[in-house]
């Protein structure tokens, strides 16, 4: 089929009409990722799209497609995507919370692009994560370090052009979710954080189609994985391939948004500077969240002994 009838099966009209298929949107994306596709094609059933909204069938087909079109990255525990705006998030703490993961022995890959955001690529070197050019490198800083930062630009550059069409449609679209779903190293595990409640479902129901083992979707600090330590958290996804849904309770009593800026940020870490309460809870809290899903028993525990690991090093 050409892109072209894949437009033609969304776009018929009420009554005619219709979602993709998995196997029609595994050979929608593959089109639109080999550079041959009309480009007024690939705008039109992105929207096309966005306006009807996507389904399971249709978001773990792309992701497949995506999938299949880069070169493989294996011995990877936990998939970390990091593909949101930042508009309303505040420090990245969540990367202390996948290097917290790592210290605990799993291999962690962080894999994304944040826009016009530079909250996250600034806070990987402070979080003492190195970012990898290519699947190559990526595997030997998880092999050195267990936790490594995979750009998105240089790991897909196909996946990478549709994720930039937001600045010319002017919305967002499918492929945001796409990204989220790709898991580059087929890890076992996954966490992802999104903006919208409804794509939790979404998310994790692809995940099931797709044959995921466990994975945790929240609705995370602007977007990312990352919990609210003063909020309930509710969590939905999959443990051991089965659908599944958990309610966090707070941690704190704090009242604040993880946008509020106190002046500390993640350099202070390496100063030997106390964390204030409410960061560390949001560190600790959003680590236990990543090895519940890895399977951990007492993960908050886990994670506070990590961390008492992590600053009696920069004590040190």
């Amino acid at each position: 089929m050409t892109l072209a009838e894949h437009v033609r099966t969304l776009g018929r009209g009420p009554g005619r009409s219709r979602s993709l298929t998995r196997a029609e949107a595994q050979d929608a994306m593959t089109q639109m990722l080999s550079g041959q596709a009309a480009p007024e094609a690939i705008g039109a059933l992105l929207m096309l799209l966005r306006m009807k909204g996507e389904t399971a069938d249709e978001i773990a087909g792309f992701a497949e497609a995506a999938q299949a079109a880069m070169p493989g990255l294996t011995n990877v525990d936990l998939d970390w995507p990091s593909y949101a705006a930042g508009r309303t998030r505040g420090q990245p703490w969540f990367l202390l919370s996948a290097k917290l993961v790592a210290r605990a022995g799993f291999r962690v890959l962080l894999h994304g692009w944040n826009g016009a955001d530079p909250k996250v690529r600034a806070g990987l070197t402070a979080a003492g994560i190195q970012t990898a050019p290519d699947l190559d490198t990526a595997a030997q800083i998880l092999q050195r370090d267990r936790v490594a930062y995979l750009p998105i630009e240089t790991a897909h550059p196909a996946l990478f052009q549709l994720l930039q069409l937001r600045e010319v449609l002017g919305l967002r679209s499918c492929v945001n979710t796409v990204c989220r779903m790709l898991n580059p190293a087929k890890a076992r595990a996954s966490v992802q954080g999104v903006f919208h409640p409804s794509y939790r479902l979404l998310q994790a129901d692809a995940a099931q189609l797709m044959g995921w083992q466990s994975l945790s979707v929240i609705k995370g600090g602007g977007g990312e994985f990352e919990r609210h330590p003063a909020k309930r958290t509710e969590a939905f996804g999959l443990r051991n391939g089965t659908p599944w849904q958990a309610t966090f309770h707070p941690l704190i009593s704090e009242t604040r948004r993880l946008a509020d800026s106190t002046g500390f940020g993640l350099t202070d870490l390496r100063q030997n500077t106390p964390t204030p309460a409410f960061e560390k809870s949001v560190i600790l809290g959003t680590a236990a969240l990543a090895l519940d899903t890895l399977g951990q028993s007492n993960a908050l525990q886990t994670a506070e002994a990590l961390w008492s690991e992590h600053q009696t090093r920069y004590a040190a």
